[in-house]
């Protein structure tokens, strides 16, 4: 669960988690990655009768990296210091329920038989209509520019042994999801409606969604660009077939308007040189990222872990 101030929220959700959970046999071990609250943890507000949660830990960042980031910090830290079947990733707020939660494990575990990611897909959302008509526009350019539909977010439960394929993925640092479908790995979706916040308000704000939509389109950044390099170059083809086209209209035919050949044709080229310009821009950066050292989870995280802490153990 990543988290930035969202306590309270946290605290009622893993109660509301555990109760759901107690009907399903199933043991937590809940990771909280603290993405550098103005808060500190209160270990005294997680003590409580737990009946599948086991273990609390709260893992506190050296500096705020936004929720993305922090998952990748989270899975990370999974994979080095905990053993489990499979991990579950889920926000702190509520708006990911626990009867959504035990959906995806009943599915991943009954349906899947724990070989298969599971991702929540909405099957209903809870945001204002300015917020939905711009995430139709975002899911349209996302299809546009990665060929890829956006079907669902963090919401999701996959099998442990992903943890060796997701840790190394540098994709991972900039969106977990788009991570995810990158690698390849195995997974299926279930319909699981949104629920609403447990307190507080969302500190997500215009331009952090920006971000975050940048983000998941970053993860496919080869396949963008070379999208665009052939987009560029199908449209230099039609400026250079529309120069031949006025070149023999002006030369071979009485048609032509006086002045209107010396016109277009600047404006041809004009356009012409821009999209070999966009083109050569995209290639050369293309070239050079692939020869970039990239950001390793498993290898960099601790850089920016500062403490775990240990909220609640059951003994």
């Amino acid at each position: 669960m990543p988290l930035r101030d969202d306590w309270t929220s946290a605290v009622e959700l893993i109660r509301r988690l555990d109760h759901v959970l107690s009907a399903y046999p199933c043991v937590l071990d809940i990771l909280i990655v603290d993405d550098a609250s103005d808060q500190p943890v209160c270990a005294e507000d997680f003590q409580s009768r737990f009946l599948v949660v086991k273990v609390i830990r709260v893992l506190r960042l050296r500096r705020n990296l936004g929720h993305q980031r922090a998952i990748a910090i989270g899975i990370a830290h999974v994979a080095q210091t905990i053993t489990s079947d499979a991990v579950l990733v889920m926000d702190a707020d509520g708006e990911d329920t626990p009867e959504g939660a035990l959906q995806l494990i009943r599915t991943f575990s009954e349906m899947n038989h724990g070989k298969r990611a599971v991702f929540a897909e909405r099957s209903r959302r809870t945001e204002s209509l300015i917020f939905r008509v711009f995430y139709w526009l975002y899911k349209i350019v996302h299809r546009i520019l990665t060929g890829i539909e956006v079907r669902v977010g963090n919401f999701s439960i996959f099998p442990s042994t992903h943890l060796n394929t997701l840790v190394v993925m540098s994709e991972l640092w900039n969106h977990y999801a788009a991570a995810f479908f990158r690698s390849r790995l195995p997974f299926t979706t279930t319909p699981i409606p949104r629920g609403y916040r447990i307190a507080g308000k969302s500190s997500m704000n215009f331009v952090s969604l920006v971000t975050h939509g940048l983000s998941a389109i970053s993860v496919f950044g080869e396949l963008v660009g070379v999208r665009i390099i052939i987009a560029s170059i199908a449209c230099s083809c039609m400026a250079i077939a529309g120069l031949l086209a006025v070149v023999i209209t002006r030369l071979f035919t009485d048609r032509a308007v006086p002045g209107w050949a010396t016109y277009t044709t600047g404006f041809l080229i004009v356009i012409l040189m821009q999209f070999l310009t966009i083109a050569m821009s995209f290639t050369f950066n293309l070239l050079s990222s692939r020869a970039a050292l990239s950001f390793v989870p498993l290898r960099d995280y601790s850089l920016f872990v500062l403490e775990s802490v240990e909220a609640y153990r059951f003994e």
